[in-house]
C-alpha cells in the first residue's frame, strides 16, 4: 500500500470514528435508545405507508445537529405513482 493509499484511509477511518463519535453525542442529548429509534422507524414507515406507496426497506432514520440544535432526518424513498386512466 502506498502512503497515499494509507493517507486515504487514514482519514476516512478518522471521518467514520468522528460520525460514530456524533451519533454516540446524539443519541445521549435525545435520550433515545437505538431500540426506540428502530421502533420510532416502524412507527413512521407504517403511518406513512398509509397516505403514500413507499420502499419501506429503503428508509433511513437520523439524528442529526447543527450546533445546539437537533434534528430527526428521514429519507423515505417514494415508489413511482400509478397513472389513472
Amino acid at each position: 500500500m502506498g502512503w497515499f493509499d494509507r493517507l486515504i484511509g487514514r482519514q476516512a477511518s478518522a471521518k467514520q470514528a468522528k460520525d460514530r463519535l456524533q451519533l454516540v453525542l446524539i443519541h445521549d442529548r435525545t435520550d433515545l435508545s437505538p431500540a426506540q429509534l428502530d421502533a420510532l422507524k416502524d412507527e413512521l414507515i407504517a403511518v406513512i405507508s398509509r397516505y403514500i406507496a413507499i420502499e419501506p426497506q429503503a428508509v433511513e432514520i437520523q439524528l442529526s445537529h447543527e450546533g445546539r440544535e437537533q434534528y430527526l432526518v428521514a429519507n423515505i424513498p417514494l415508489r413511482p405513482a400509478r397513472r389513472r386512466r
